[in-house]
């Protein structure tokens, strides 16, 4: 192992025995506005597991700040509030700088100062790292332009839509593509985090962090994401992919021939298939499938109604209103409530409309 620079990075308090010693990995994490807690979450664990002999959780190996001005908190899309523990300066303190992104809606309103400081750690030759949705602020900030980018399946139309003159895939655990690291999010995250602590520490360490984390041993970055959850099983391969290419554009208005057109099939044919393998249309599958997304929305994030309508394809707030009705047996504003009561279980059947 080559000897690495030996330059503490400032930090704020006093200075532990433990931080005297040069760390072999240094890691910034800027926090954006509701950020995913899991993510964040997943990868500073490993760090911590990787970074001390067992579970002492002495930032010994490598040493991690989150970034941001004194007295302010970073709010999470769970609610829970993180502290800055260092400023967010001097980049070349870093050897990664961790973007860890957040909810799309509202376009995540990220400090100009971020990008600011993102742009002069590239500069300097400090590898940046987006998680989840990070990779839409890396992209925003110019810092992904001739690089490949990992993105969650599920964000894969947003990033195609706002970059289209970026080159992504969404079927694969992380991308390293040079001083750029982008991934899925979720528990992806922890294999990333576990590439870069085997690069930089060994094997050992990365192999350690995960199997303390009860998770399996490091897996290459090409390892496919899991694919999208479907509320009806199928055992055809033409409409399983049509399922994906649904919930992906879950969102639009895309008409079934140009559905039909990558998978190079007819409409016909398709709902054919469609209904031997699932009972449904390929219309009837994405209205479930936008019923069944609205009522996570409604129950899980403070969206006004008309957002969650619109973010699930529907063109007006009545006939989403109409539609969940019909499907769930309840109003949308029922619907969420039902979420926070107790059980929070919702009456109603199965939304199973054609459209």
């Amino acid at each position: 192992m080559s000897q690495r620079r030996t330059t503490s990075q400032p930090r704020r308090g006093a200075v532990s025995a433990d931080e005297q010693v040069a760390p072999l990995l240094r890691v910034g994490f800027l926090l954006t506005p509701r950020f995913t807690l899991t993510a964040f979450a997943g990868f500073v664990d490993a760090l911590r597991l990787a970074a001390d002999e067992g579970d002492r959780s002495r930032p010994r190996l490598c040493r991690w700040d989150i970034l941001g001005a004194a007295g302010t908190t970073h709010l999470s899309s769970c609610g829970a509030s993180v502290t800055p523990t260092a400023p967010m300066d001097s980049p070349e303190a870093y050897d990664y700088l961790v973007v860890v992104g957040g909810l799309l809606h509202g376009g995540q309103q990220v400090p100009e100062a971020t990008y600011a400081f993102l742009q002069e750690a590239a500069a300097r030759g400090v590898k940046l790292i987006g998680l989840c949705t990070g990779s839409f602020v890396l992209a925003r900030a110019g810092l992904l332009d001739g690089h490949l980018t990992c993105v969650s399946w599920f964000h894969r139309e947003a990033f195609v839509t706002e970059f289209a003159h970026l080159r992504v895939v969404s079927n694969q655990m992380f991308v390293v593509d040079r001083n750029r690291l982008t991934c899925a999010g979720g528990t992806s995250v922890v294999h990333l985090a576990a590439y870069v602590i085997e690069k930089i520490i060994g094997r050992a360490s990365a192999v350690k962090a995960l199997r303390i984390m009860i998770e399996e041993q490091p897996l290459p970055s090409r390892t496919l994401q899991p694919e999208e959850v479907l509320s009806e099983r199928s055992t055809d391969t033409v409409v399983r992919k049509a399922m994906l290419l649904l919930e992906q554009q879950l969102h639009t208005s895309l008409p079934i021939e140009q559905l039909c057109e990558p998978l190079g099939i007819g409409r016909r044919q398709l709902e054919r298939r469609f209904q031997r393998d699932v009972g449904l249309s390929p219309a009837g599958y994405r209205q479930s499938l936008r019923v069944e997304r609205a009522r996570w929305l409604l129950q899980h994030t403070d969206l006004e109604v008309t957002e969650v309508a619109f973010e699930c394809g529907f063109q007006n707030s009545t006939h989403f209103a109409r539609v969940v009705r019909q499907s769930l047996g309840a109003s949308p504003r029922e619907v969420r409530a039902a979420g926070k009561s107790a059980t929070g279980t919702v009456p109603g059947k199965q939304a199973t409309i054609d459209a």
